[in-house]
């Protein structure tokens, strides 16, 4: 008998492909601009929130990274750990699509071992997909919306209690004749200050169950940790190939404007992070996209908090030297920028619902850096409606004029990659296809599994469009990659031997993914498969940083072991508090 404390609720993170360990697949660049690997080990930030008020309620949670525990361990046996594990619900994220495989069967090593445990999905995928995933044996229950805090709460409450499910908001589930019930959604908050956003309780809980490393949000966040906090559930905006926009919330989570956290709370929110933390907080939404007056008082909070954590901001527009003024004062520990133009293209910007133009691009660039910015990402994406191979590259080819706007020691990082593995559900491309010239090649949740066990990432891609098929849209992510790397090299921002590297790593990855389309001409499934795991091991080996140099994602920051000190402390006051 384990003496590790029993959960009442266990939240599972699962990856992308189970078991990926066992499976010859070629990621290719699908996570080059993201902080996890192609495993997609991240789990959301509603782990976080949601365990949050059930603790506050009374009831034991518990978070387990299956898929950090995987990559960190080949040996790792996920199903002894899932035997191990104690819980009345496991709870699922299917939040992002790519987890559909995973999170489905990890679903049905939960029944197979703990068949009385109800199973229990949640996230923007299993909203739009509820129908299909309850007929699902292995699922027992989907919680629909994206402000499910207190129906969670309610729901182990009903659970705990005996009581019927069916006064719990939200909520899909199956009763004891195995019949579909469907709530509806009628919990979604207009606003975002009753969310508890609480990272002590994360290391507290870790710290109960003796399992730091196994509740880790991504592989190596223990070494470099970045933190997040929300402006935000839901968005103003209409991007059409956006799963979390306004068109996409609407149709996903009945969503009919969007929720936001004060300014003071937000505030409150980094301030409680720094008190455990010395790591870089990433906000999440575009502070002015609910208002001017909205960021300018959350500016005023933060310098009244004396936040000194390195800030990561996000902008959804041009902005200027009034703006950038006013971050640098308000952040003593410095600050970064995040902008996803998507392409160089104004015409593209423009149908996918960006409206600003190049020059409001580059003079938010210029700005930035002589406001004191100390990094700015800047996104550019390959597979967008519109988009023709020449426009692809000559996204590439901008970045020379970007990088002569600033300083050599500026870090301007701009990244290109492909839009990849698939398209949002919920979002204007998804839905109307012929509109925006795509063609989909799954658009059940069933389809996007079977993709997901393709071994090469360029079979996986959900899409095509009118202007590029499933291979060009491949070469010219690889071309892409190889043009951002010489502008960078021509603008003196690395040197001669790394653009060879970076050129060289990338040919390596197209030359894979042209041995694989060989092998799945072979007739023979026994050899096919064979010569396939003969070459697993280089796929391995390009796995992370495939088009990309993943290196520049990382913040400096100490690692979780050096903040140990401030961690005891904040832990220290906030029992005391």
């Amino acid at each position: 008998m384990s003496d590790v404390p029993r959960s009442d609720i266990i939240f599972l993170h699962a990856p992308s492909v189970y078991d990926f360990r066992k499976k010859p697949i070629f990621y290719g660049p699908v996570s080059d601009v993201i902080p996890s690997s192609p495993v997609f080990e991240m789990y959301p930030i509603g782990f976080m929130t949601m365990s949050s008020h059930l603790e506050a309620a009374g009831f034991r949670t518990r978070i387990v990274n299956l898929a950090v525990q995987m990559l960190r361990d080949d040996r790792f046996d996920v199903e002894k750990r899932i035997k191990s594990l104690d819980a009345d619900v496991f709870a699922i994220d299917l939040h992002w699509m790519p987890h559909v495989h995973g999170a489905t069967e990890i679903a049905k090593i939960v029944k197979k071992y703990h068949p009385d445990s109800k199973t229990e999905f949640g996230g923007l995928t299993s909203s739009y997909f509820w129908e299909e995933l309850i007929a699902r044996p292995e699922a027992d229950m989907v919680m629909r919306g994206d402000t499910t805090e207190e129906p969670t709460v309610k729901l182990m409450s009903a659970i705990q209690d005996g009581r019927d499910l069916s006064e719990v908001p939200n909520l899909v589930w199956k009763d004891d004749c195995g019949r579909v019930r469907n709530n509806g959604i009628s919990h979604s908050l207009e606003n975002l200050d009753e969310i508890k956003f609480d990272y002590g309780m994360m290391i507290k809980n870790a710290i109960r169950y003796r399992d730091i490393k196994g509740a880790l949000p991504w592989y190596g966040w223990d070494k470099l940790p970045l933190t997040s906090v929300f402006t935000v559930r839901g968005c103003s905006l209409g991007c059409a190939e956006c799963g979390g926009s306004g068109y996409a919330n609407g149709k996903t989570v009945c969503r009919k404007a969007p929720a936001y956290r004060s300014p003071e709370k937000l505030a409150e929110d980094m301030d409680m992070i720094q008190s455990y933390l010395d790591t870089p907080i990433f906000i999440v939404g575009d502070l002015r996209q609910q208002s001017s007056g909205y960021a300018e008082k959350f500016l005023k909070e933060v310098r009244d908090r004396k936040i000194k954590n390195h800030v990561v901001v996000e902008l959804f527009g041009g902005a200027g030297d009034e703006y950038f003024s006013k971050l640098d004062r308000a952040f003593e520990g410095g600050w970064s920028i995040e902008f996803s133009p998507d392409s160089h293209d104004e015409n593209i910007r423009y149908a996918l619902g960006k409206g600003y133009s190049n020059e409001a691009i580059e003079k938010s660039v210029e700005s930035a850096f002589c406001n004191g910015c100390g990094r700015f990402d800047l996104f550019y994406m390959t597979g967008l409606p519109l988009q023709t191979r020449e426009s692809a590259l000559d996204s590439a080819k901008a970045s020379k004029k970007l990088w002569r706007l600033v300083g050599r020691d500026d870090n301007l990082f701009i990244y290109n990659a492909p839009f990849a593995p698939f398209v949002d559900p919920g979002s204007r491309v998804f839905e109307e296809p012929d509109k925006w010239g795509y063609r989909f090649f799954a658009r059940t949740l069933e389809e996007h599994k079977k993709l997901l066990e393709n071994p090469s990432w360029k079979h996986v891609l959900s899409y095509e469009t009118k202007w590029m098929d499933r291979d060009m849209i491949a070469e010219t992510s690889y071309d892409a990659a190889i043009e951002l790397a010489a502008m960078e090299y021509e603008s003196s921002r690395i040197s001669e031997d790394v653009f060879r590297q970076r050129k060289e790593r990338t040919e390596t990855a197209r030359s894979l993914m042209h041995r694989i389309d060989e092998i799945m001409a072979i007739p023979d499934g026994k050899d096919r498969e064979d010569r396939l795991w003969e070459i697993k091991a280089e796929g391995v080996n390009l796995m992370n940083s495939t088009v990309c140099d993943k290196n520049n994602l990382d913040w400096k920051a100490g690692s979780v072991w050096k903040n140990a000190p401030r961690v005891i402390s904040g832990l220290i006051r906030s029992c005391i508090g």
